[in-house]
C-alpha cells in the first residue's frame, strides 16, 4: 500500500477488535502512527504487534470511552507529543438492549447514550483544537443507517443523534482545514452483529478489512467532502435531508 498517511498521527477509538481494528491496521499500513484507544489492554498489544509488521508504530491508550477525564488527559499528552492530530476515527459503539422501547432498562438506555453519543462529543471537545492544527485534520464517525426500525430503539436514536453531532461539526469547521464525515458499514462481520443476528451466515457478509478500505479515502489530506454520509453497501456517499 503507498504510504498515503506517512508521518500522519491518526487516532483510532474501539481499536481492540472488528471495524475499528481493521481501520487502524489499514491506516498504519498507510503509513500513518496510530493512536489505538479501546477497553481490552490484550487486544491492544496486537495492534501494536501489527502495526510493527506493517512497517509503522502505534501508541495503545486502555481506556473505556465513558472516561471523559481520561480522554482529555489523552489530548494533553497528543499536544505535548505532537502538536497536532491529522486523523480522529470514532468508532466505538454499543448496541445496547433489543427490546421494545417501553422495556428497555434505563440503565441501558444510558450506556448506549453515553457511548455512542456522549463519549463521541468528548472526543471532539478534546482533540478538536488538536486535528485544526493540522494542516488538513480529517475526523470519521462510524454510525449506521438510522431507520425507525422496531426493537433497536436506544442504538437507533443514538445514532441518529451522532449523524447530526457530526453534521453540525462540519458546519462549524467548515472555514478551518479540518473535514468531518460519516461512515456507515452496513452489516459486516463482526461479534457486534453475530451478537444482533445470530442466525445470520457471517460469511454472506463483507469482512471488516474490505470496510476498512473505503474508510482510509475518508481520512486522506485529499478528501474534500464534508458534513457527509458514505455509504459502504450503495458504496456512495448519500444526501441528507436539508436542515429546517
Amino acid at each position: 500500500m503507498t504510504q498515503r498517511l506517512a508521518g500522519r498521527i491518526a487516532l483510532v477509538t474501539g481499536a481492540s477488535r472488528g471495524i475499528g481494528r481493521a481501520t487502524a491496521l489499514t491506516l498504519a499500513r498507510a503509513g500513518a502512527h496510530i493512536v489505538a484507544v479501546a477497553r481490552t489492554v490484550g487486544a491492544l498489544e496486537e495492534i501494536d504487534d501489527a502495526a510493527r509488521s506493517a512497517g509503522s508504530s502505534a501508541t495503545l491508550v486502555p481506556l473505556d470511552m465513558r472516561d471523559h477525564a481520561g480522554l482529555y488527559r489523552l489530548a494533553s499528552a497528543l499536544n505535548e507529543r505532537y502538536q497536532r492530530l491529522d486523523v480522529v476515527v470514532g468508532n466505538a459503539g454499543v448496541v445496547g438492549q433489543r427490546s421494545p422501547l417501553d422495556h428497555i432498562e434505563p440503565q441501558n438506555w444510558d450506556e448506549v447514550m453515553a457511548v455512542n453519543v456522549t463519549a463521541n462529543w468528548h472526543l471532539l471537545r478534546a482533540m478538536g483544537a488538536l486535528l485544526k492544527r493540522s494542516a488538513a485534520g480529517r475526523a470519521v464517525f462510524i454510525t449506521a443507517a438510522t431507520h425507525a426500525r422496531a426493537y433497536s430503539g436506544a442504538y437507533s436514536v443514538s445514532k441518529a443523534a451522532l449523524n447530526v453531532l457530526a453534521r453540525i461539526y462540519a458546519a462549524e469547521t467548515e472555514s478551518t482545514p479540518v473535514r468531518v464525515n460519516l461512515f456507515n458499514p452496513g452489516p459486516t462481520r463482526t461479534r457486534m452483529r453475530a451478537q444482533v443476528m445470530p442466525g445470520e451466515d457471517p460469511m454472506t457478509l463483507p469482512t471488516p478489512e474490505a470496510v476498512a478500505e473505503k474508510i482510509l479515502p475518508l481520512c486522506l489530506p485529499s478528501c474534500s467532502e464534508t458534513g457527509k454520509l458514505y455509504d459502504f453497501p450503495s458504496g456512495k456517499f448519500l444526501q441528507f435531508m436539508p436542515p429546517c
